[in-house]
């Protein structure tokens, strides 16, 4: 058990961030594919990446991989894994799907099918007709892709953007995922100022503040593989003493958020107050015309409004034009920006350094990076 192939799931774009975290939290053993990292771990490990990913989505177990054409194979290699070994008689396990490119191209019928194979093996198993289902949850996976079959089991339940710190939403929230990934795609670092001048319910500036003090992001949550017999308790408090020890709470932060929403910043201010960075984090209700971020060499990581968010196309690309004038006045400061907007380039009066494609949930945007230049070295 402890050489598990695990699957870290990534947003399209963000397969190498997802791979660098894996990396920094010590699993060197790993394969990038599109949409996922699978790396080899243990239960323990199930808990730290549960724990502390902050721009994956899931954390599954690959429990098979096998060519199916047939659903008599995909049956026959279903049954073939050993879930008594990890579902006890109580367990639920309800089956999702997916089919891209197969012949088995009916996903509620490949779900059935697994989940009438996993029933056959547990009856064996338990030697009983009946499952009551009432106990912990266990989702079951089956991919098919060109007509091979992956079986996979969640280890995470509700995706990992869910931290636990915001309760309410604005109209088009960021992911929490994705916000924490565009903080570490800049080079921003806790000792250089962070700001945000449209930063609807403050995601960025809270996953920023939770970066900068080495906060897991799921310290606040649970997750499906806590009732798991495979997983004991012991393991998941060990894995969060170990989180709570890693925390640098006495790392002063510059970071700051504005918008010109004021119903935004009520959202904004209470999720500030519930991830604990009331004293850390300063919200301001300024268009950004206004903006005067404090501090040198600081980094502006935003999502700016367009068409569809904001309603009004001609009042996004005024507001973008209007950050391109405020970051003539921050001639030290880097900029990126995350949009849906083609034309962002033309409208702030810049040419990136860099431009990277990203996927905010299905919106395909881009990541716009300005690079000024960095903190002398001893400010860095």
């Amino acid at each position: 058990m402890d050489n598990l192939q695990l699957i870290a799931t990534a947003p399209m774009g963000l397969e190498a961030v997802v791979a660098r975290e894996l990396l920094d939290l010590g699993y060197t053993d790993q394969k990038v594919e599109n949409g996922r990292v699978i790396f080899r771990g243990g239960p323990a490990d199930i808990c730290r990446a549960n724990l502390w990913l902050r721009t994956s989505d899931r954390v599954l177990i690959k429990m098979a991989e096998y060519p199916a054409t047939t659903f008599e194979e995909l049956f026959e290699g279903a049954k073939a894994i050993d879930w008594p070994d990890w579902i006890p008689e109580n367990g639920e396990f309800p089956v999702e799907g997916r089919s891209h490119k197969s012949q088995l191209s009916s996903v509620p019928a490949c779900q059935s099918i697994v989940k009438k194979a996993v029933v056959e093996k547990m009856k064996t198993a338990y030697g009983t007709e009946w499952f009551d289902e009432d106990g912990a949850r266990f989702v079951i996976e089956v991919w098919l892709l060109n007509d091979i079959a992956m079986i996979t089991l969640d280890t995470t339940g509700p995706g990992l953007h869910k931290r636990g710190y915001r309760k309410l939403v604005t109209e088009a929230p960021l992911k929490e995922t994705m916000a924490a990934a565009m903080v570490l795609l800049s080079r921003w670092r806790p000792e250089r100022p962070l700001y945000d001048p449209f930063c609807g319910s403050g995601t960025i500036p809270i996953e920023a503040a939770m970066i900068g003090w080495n906060i897991a992001p799921g310290l606040r949550r649970t997750f499906n593989s806590e009732g798991w017999p495979l997983v004991p308790d012991s393991l998941w408090e060990q894995a969060r003493e170990e989180a709570f020890d890693s925390v640098k709470d006495d790392i002063p932060l510059q970071i700051a958020g504005s918008d010109i929403d004021p119903s935004a910043l009520e959202v904004a201010a209470a999720a500030v107050k519930k991830a604990g960075f009331a004293k850390e984090i300063k919200l301001t209700q300024m268009p950004v015309s206004r903006i005067k971020p404090e501090g040198d060499y600081g980094c502006i990581v935003t999502n700016p409004p367009y068409g569809s968010r904001l309603g009004d196309e001609t009042d996004a690309e005024k507001a973008v034009r209007q950050l391109g004038l405020s970051m003539l006045y921050l001639p030290n400061w880097s900029m990126f920006a995350l949009t849906q907007s083609r034309t962002f380039e033309e409208t702030i009066g810049r040419k990136s350094d860099k431009r990277r494609k990203l996927f905010n949930g299905r919106l395909e945007c881009t990541f716009y990076q300005f690079f000024g230049p960095l903190p002398p070295r001893n400010q860095s």
